[in-house]
């Protein structure tokens, strides 16, 4: 693989989160995303976990601190419900609001800020990629070249169906329902419940 020991590691973190071109492949951008990869097989592997304990390993996963473990469960009501499996890149870029519930085999690529409103309901096999490529191949390079992306953001009260996909730059409104198995593919594609709500 190519040297970036030439780059800036928090310049590329900056560039990335800016949506701008960057390196994936610097050093601290790889030791994010192996941190995550641990929190995230760690989330996978476990069972019979405790409301607590499940909130801890969603914590855990996007890098925000833990409850205590003696925290009563009914203080935890709002917080995130997440099945396992789920497949993240950082973690760290993940926001989501109170009541939301994520059905088992959700990817996230959060290479850009990815929020989810509250109270929204993600279905199976969904797909949220903030990550993108250049489309010239003498730009992209393979790993040996930049990427970019663009953040996403999910309203409250949404209901993203079974199978469906949401790339970068793409926000859905307040209330909207995505069909199972759609591609919402750029921002012109962006979905509203009602007329106003952008």
């Amino acid at each position: 693989m190519t040297s970036f020991s030439h780059l800036n590691d928090a310049e590329e973190k900056a560039k990335m989160l800016g949506g701008e071109l960057y390196h994936a492949f610097v050093p601290s951008l790889v030791a994010e995303r192996a941190r995550c990869s641990a929190a995230c097989h760690a989330f996978n592997s476990a069972s019979g976990l405790s409301r607590v304990e499940r909130a801890n390993m969603w914590n855990a996963i996007t890098n925000t601190p833990a409850f205590p473990a003696d925290t009563p469960e009914d203080a935890l009501e709002s917080e995130p419900w997440v099945e396992a499996p789920v497949h993240i890149d950082y973690g760290t870029h993940v926001t989501c609001g109170e009541n939301v519930f994520i059905n088992f085999n959700c990817t996230i690529i959060d290479t850009c800020k990815v929020t989810i409103g509250s109270r929204t309901l993600i279905g199976p096999n969904v797909s949220l990629y903030t990550g993108s490529h250049p489309l010239d191949p003498d730009v992209r390079k393979g790993t040996a070249g930049p990427e970019y992306g663009k953040e996403i953001h999910v309203g409250e009260d949404c209901w993203i169906g079974g199978g469906a996909t949401v790339l970068a730059g793409v926000t859905i409104g307040k209330g909207a329902v995505v069909g199972a198995g759609s591609v919402v593919t750029k921002v012109g594609d962006s979905i509203f419940a009602r007329k106003g709500d952008e």
